[in-house]
């Protein structure tokens, strides 16, 4: 380890011997000052790694001294030692972003503490963060082979999400690998799951997850009241590692009440699962009772135009005599023209705003380089969209919810997969072009690849002719045609796509929160 530069201003240093003997001992290099001024100018003149200052001394006070030092040398710890507990003084030094704050009398360990704290803090995390990680792999890959439960599942892919939170702030790129081949075997196991299972939750009876379908009935309708407003955001395309990059922002103006997790229902495409939400029917169901609205995919026009009419006539089926206005933003005009007009949403019993961001970042992704570039990875991705909502109207919008005392319920249709493994398949000029699943007849295809629904009706999907069928590609798959394949797999391989069938896709999160 190089030597660490400590710089003590006090002016009784001279009472601080013992404890500078002590640094010494642990190899630490002290070099003290009497005052801020004095302070200041060996800072100019030496390098230091970390500054105790004395928040009383003759002359430029502590706090002063602090100003002075942060002015020119912004990204040098300091630590404030004072001797006294007045509030004002602790609340200044913190707003002047100091590294720490003690109050006298200090003994040797507190230092050592604060030191570790700052200048080791990096390495120890990194230990301490490999060394739990390693334990808890272990308890993953058992756990893994024994989940046979849509709630054991749910739980699995947070425990993954909550490593790779962890794992991607340290810095040992060896264990986020273990960590992604972790995940793939997951999804592995996750895909054979849904097979075998997912046809089951349709029948009468059956012990089946909150899905799309039965989400606003199940969920969102408890949590409405004619007391309280409620703001509902449905996020197009936020995976639950988004929603928990978002979090820390919302929790300034928000605290949350309630987090669990839904299963988006196949294909997880924005079609089909958010209709689903707004209309409380399968697509099945949303084509018969409502051909007006609904479109297949081979259909020319727009898929998702009939959300505010699904809305209506579910709250109308659920016999829900309440005031509500349905908004979906899909430009940055429309989200400040939200914000311009809030206001007048607060005597609303329900606000809904679907916010469709994400879902074009995605796409991005595909069609741009440089947003290529800037969300390489699951991280960049994370990263990129956190970014976004910490400058955009959406956030406006949720913190004029919280000024105006709104409920917030924050959702999404679906979530989506960084695609790295081509699939081949061959359809007729009918086919539907997702990358992610595929309807159509006559569809040849890697049966270890997909999760195949040769009769759609079992899973409340669509018949678009008697011959029909549908596919879903499984974990990081990609659907590619043979004519021009290589051309195809290198400009659609490591993109964000959805319509399939894993964890980042299927399992995604239902919050709500109360204003702070």
């Amino acid at each position: 380890m190089n030597e660490i530069k400590i710089l003590w201003a006090d002016d009784e240093i001279d009472m601080l011997k013992p404890h500078i003997i002590f640094l010494e001992s642990k190899n630490y290099k002290v070099t003290t000052c009497r005052s801020g001024m004095e302070a200041i100018e060996k800072i100019e003149k030496e390098n230091f790694d970390i500054v105790f200052l004395d928040e009383n001394m003759p002359g430029l006070t502590g706090l002063e001294t602090l100003f002075e030092i942060k002015e020119k040398h912004a990204d040098i710890p300091i630590v404030m030692i004072t001797k006294s507990e007045e509030e004002f003084l602790m609340e200044d030094a913190i707003g002047s972003k100091i590294a720490d704050y003690l109050i006298k009398p200090v003994n040797p360990n507190q230092i050592l503490l604060s030191l570790k704290k700052n200048l080791d803090h990096s390495r120890l995390i990194t230990e301490k963060t490999t060394s739990n990680y390693q334990q808890e792999f272990r308890k993953i890959a058992m756990d893994m082979s024994a989940i046979n439960s849509y709630e054991g599942w749910a739980e699995l892919y947070q425990r993954l999400l909550y490593w790779e939170l962890q794992l991607e702030t340290i810095e040992d790129s060896g264990m986020f690998e273990i960590l992604e081949s972790q995940k793939l075997e997951a999804n592995n196991q996750f895909c054979k799951f849904i097979d075998k299972n997912y046809p089951e939750w349709f029948e009468k009876g059956a012990d089946a997850p909150i899905m799309s379908h039965t989400l606003f009935k199940t969920k969102i309708v408890p949590e409405l009241s004619k007391e309280q407003p409620t703001l509902l955001v449905v996020v197009d395309n936020m995976r639950y590692d988004q929603w928990k990059s978002f979090e820390p922002t919302i929790n300034n103006y928000y605290k949350k009440t309630e987090e669990s997790a839904f299963y988006s229902i196949l294909p997880t495409a924005t079609q089909y699962a958010r209709n689903a939400i707004f209309s409380g029917l399968m697509p099945s169901e949303m084509e018969k009772l409502f051909p007006q609205y609904w479109l297949n995919d081979t259909e020319e026009g727009g898929k998702n135009l009939y959300e505010a009419e699904f809305l209506e006539s579910q709250l109308k089926r659920l016999g829900l005599d309440i005031k509500y206005e349905y908004h979906k933003i899909t430009s940055l005009k429309a989200g400040k023209r939200l914000v311009e007009n809030f206001r007048s949403q607060k005597n609303n019993d329900l606000t809904v705003v679907v916010y469709n961001f994400v879902d074009m970042l995605s796409h991005s992704k595909t069609e741009m380089e440089v947003i290529k570039e800037l969300a390489s990875n699951d991280k960049s991705y994370r990263s990129l969209t956190q970014s976004w909502f910490k400058n955009s109207p959406l956030l406006e919008i949720i913190q004029q919810a919280q000024q105006l005392g709104f409920k917030l319920i924050l959702t999404t249709d679906h979530g989506t997969i960084n695609v790295k493994t081509p699939s081949k398949v061959i359809g007729d000029k009918n086919t539907s072009l997702n990358l992610r699943y595929k309807t159509g007849k006559s569809l040849t295809y890697e049966n270890k690849d997909v999760l195949a629904a040769k009769d759609p009706k079992t899973i409340h999907l669509p018949t678009i002719n008697m011959s029909s069928s549908f596919i879903f590609a499984k974990g990081d798959m990609f659907f590619a045609y043979p004519n021009n394949y290589n051309y195809y797999v290198n400009y659609f391989r490591n993109t964000y796509q959805h319509g399939g069938v894993s964890m980042e896709e299927m399992i995604i999160p239902f919050v709500c929160l109360s204003p702070r």
